[in-house]
């Protein structure tokens, strides 16, 4: 297993949820609550998305067997859809589909919209797959990395929210919009190499 493989599975998934890009809408679906109620609901949202994230690379690819799709065609489906998230991220469409995505002040948003799709979303389950059953790395030891790797995103998400006041006032909207780009920039790269892998692994080329 090499150490690099890794640092890029982390680097993947941190683009994929994306945590600077959620820092506002956090932000803007806890407005009004106070700090102890906000880390709480913060907290909730993660494990949740951590516990799906989980389920999903230890069982998606049986469900994708089962099914009848081959691990070939579903990268490059993950591929291409990682491509369209990447656009969206380079020219905000994402950003206004999420900030559109607020909920009722009465109502709790730590199950949805926070946990999934925000940060457990299609993306991200589909990357979870891609990465578990990484052929020149499989096992129990790859699996289990992968899974932690995961869980590293999603706590660093959990200490952007819990620190989300100070992230937005040294950003800005400005900045964190510049960041936004330059992850989707990086993102379209990661996902054109899924689609690629993809063709490689049918044995046309």
């Amino acid at each position: 297993m090499t150490p690099g493989f890794y640092f890029t599975t982390f680097v993947t998934l941190f683009v994929i949820v994306d945590p600077i890009a959620l820092v506002p809408l956090f932000i803007a679906l806890t407005r009004g609550m106070d700090e102890g109620h906000r880390r709480q609901l913060a907290l909730r949202a993660c494990l949740i998305a951590t516990g799906l994230l989980a389920v999903f690379g230890l069982v998606g690819n049986g469900l994708l067997t089962t099914i009848g799709i081959s691990m070939p065609a579903f990268r490059i489906a993950g591929g291409i859809l990682l491509f369209i998230t990447a656009l969206d991220m380079l020219f905000e469409r994402r950003t206004q589909r999420r900030e559109g995505q607020q909920a009722d002040p009465n109502h709790d948003p730590s199950v949805f919209p926070l946990a999934t799709p925000l940060i457990a979303g299609p993306g991200a389950f589909t990357t979870m797959i891609l990465l578990v059953n990484n052929t020149p790395y499989s096992g129990p030891a790859h699996t289990i990395t992968i899974l932690l790797v995961m869980v590293a995103v999603v706590a660093v998400t959990f200490l952007m929210f819990l620190s989300a006041g100070v992230i937005e006032r040294l950003l800005g909207r400005t900045g964190i919009l510049v960041v936004t780009r330059l992850l989707g920039m990086l993102l379209a790269a990661l996902s054109v190499q899924f689609v690629l892998d993809g063709v490689r692994g049918t044995g046309f080329f």
